[in-house]
C-alpha cells in the first residue's frame, strides 16, 4: 500500500500537464501512486500521460470518454489504494515537499484531513502570491468543525490537502456527478469537514493554483447554476445526518450566500438578473422560515441581504460597487502587504516575502 495516492483529473491540459506531473514524480515522498484519469481529452494530454507512465511505474493512467469532473474524480478515488489521498489539478503544480510534510502531520496526529495553504500563481510572469487562508494561530492544533465552524468556511480547495482513504470510504464521500458541471468541489469539501473528527491545518503553502488558465471550469460563465446543484447536494447530505443539520445548517446558508455572491460577480451582466432572482427567491424563503437569525447576520451584512430579497435589481448595483472596492484592495494587496505573524513583522512585495 502506498502512503499517498495522488489523483490527477485530466482534460485538455497539454500546455500545463508536464509541469504538473513533474512536480508529483519529483516529490520527496517517493512512496506514492499517481492516478491520472483522462476525461476524454482531445489534445495530446493522453499521449503525454502514457509517455510518463512508461518511465515511472508509480503512474497509473485511466482513460475514459468525457463525463465531467465529478465522475472523473470518483474514478480516481475508487482506484486509489493509498493510506491517504491527495488531489492535484492538472493545470496546477506542487512544491516537492508537499506530500512528505502533509503525510508526517497526518501520522503524527492520526488525522482524517491535513490541509495546507496555497499560492495563487500566474504563468505569464511566474508570479506566486500566498493566499494566507489559514491562520498561524489555528495551525497544528487538532480540531474539527464542531469545535470550530470556521473549517466549513475554508475555501473548497480540495487540492491543498490529503484525506485518509478509510475516512472517505467509511462515509462514502465522493463528488457529485453532473456531466459538464463546475464547482463540484463545494459539496465534497463541506461533507469532509462536517464529518471529520480529526483535522490538522498548516499555514505552510505547497500548492500553486494557476489563475490564468482560461479553460479552467471556474472561468466558465455559462455554468453558474451548477453552484446551486452543489448546495442542493449539501442539503440532501444534511438530511441524512440530523445532528449535523442542527449544528451546521445556518453555516451552510452563510456559505451559500457568499458562494452566490461570487457567482454573480463572475457571470456576464446579461445573465445576472435571472440568477439573482433565483438567489433572492431562495433566501427570501429561508428568511421567512425564521432560520436566519443572529448567527447568520454576524457573517452577512443585513442591509445588503434585505436589499437582495426586496429589490434584486438594486442588489446587482450594490454588488458592483462592492466589487470595485474589492478589486482595488486586491490590487493594493498584490503590490504590498504588511502584517505581523508570531510577533514578527512580515513585508510582502509583489507576492514575495522580503522580511
Amino acid at each position: 500500500m502506498a502512503k499517498i495516492s495522488v489523483v490527477v483529473p485530466v482534460y485538455n491540459v497539454e500546455k500545463y500537464l508536464k509541469e504538473c506531473i513533474d512536480s508529483i514524480i519529483n516529490q520527496t515522498l517517493e512512496d506514492i501512486e499517481i492516478i491520472c484519469v483522462n476525461d476524454g481529452s482531445t489534445d495530446s494530454s493522453l499521449e503525454i500521460l502514457n509517455d510518463y507512465a512508461k518511465k515511472d511505474s508509480r503512474i497509473i493512467v485511466i482513460n475514459k470518454s468525457n463525463s465531467g469532473y465529478g465522475h472523473t474524480m470518483n474514478m480516481g478515488l475508487n482506484a486509489a489504494t493509498g493510506e491517504y489521498v491527495g488531489i492535484i489539478e492538472s493545470d496546477d503544480f506542487a512544491d516537492k515537499n508537499m506530500f512528505e510534510d502533509l503525510y508526517k502531520l497526518a501520522k503524527e496526529y492520526d488525522a482524517d484531513i491535513v490541509k495546507g495553504d496555497w499560492y495563487n500563481y500566474w504563468s505569464k510572469n511566474k508570479f506566486a502570491r500566498k493566499n494566507n487562508r489559514i491562520s498561524s494561530a489555528k495551525a497544528l492544533k487538532l480540531t474539527n468543525s464542531k469545535q470550530d465552524k470556521s473549517l466549513l468556511r475554508i475555501n473548497p480547495s480540495v487540492w491543498s490537502a490529503i484525506y485518509k482513504k478509510e475516512f472517505l470510504n467509511k462515509y462514502n464521500i465522493r463528488f457529485l456527478e453532473t456531466p459538464g458541471a463546475s464547482y463540484q468541489d463545494l459539496a465534497f469539501s463541506f461533507k469532509i469537514f462536517a464529518l471529520a473528527e480529526r483535522v490538522i491545518l498548516t499555514d505552510k503553502a505547497y500548492l500553486y493554483y494557476r489563475q490564468d488558465n482560461m479553460n479552467s471550469s471556474v472561468k466558465s460563465k455559462t455554468k453558474v447554476y451548477c453552484v446551486c446543484d452543489e448546495y442542493e447536494e449539501i442539503d440532501r447530505f444534511l438530511e441524512q445526518y440530523p445532528d449535523l443539520k442542527f449544528e451546521f445548517k445556518v453555516q451552510e446558508e452563510i456559505n451559500r450566500y457568499n458562494g452566490y455572491v461570487s457567482s454573480v460577480l463572475r457571470i456576464d451582466d446579461s445573465v445576472k438578473p435571472e440568477f439573482v432572482k433565483v438567489f433572492s427567491d431562495h433566501f427570501k424563503e429561508e428568511y421567512n422560515t425564521g432560520l436566519l437569525g443572529n448567527e447568520f447576520f454576524k457573517k452577512i451584512n443585513k442591509n445588503e441581504f434585505m436589499t437582495l430579497i426586496n429589490n434584486p435589481e438594486k442588489y446587482i448595483k450594490v454588488l458592483k460597487s462592492i466589487e470595485k472596492r474589492r478589486k482595488f484592495n486586491q490590487f493594493r494587496k498584490n503590490i504590498l502587504s504588511i502584517h505581523f505573524r508570531n510577533g514578527k513583522l512580515n513585508l510582502t512585495l509583489f507576492g514575495k516575502e522580503v522580511i
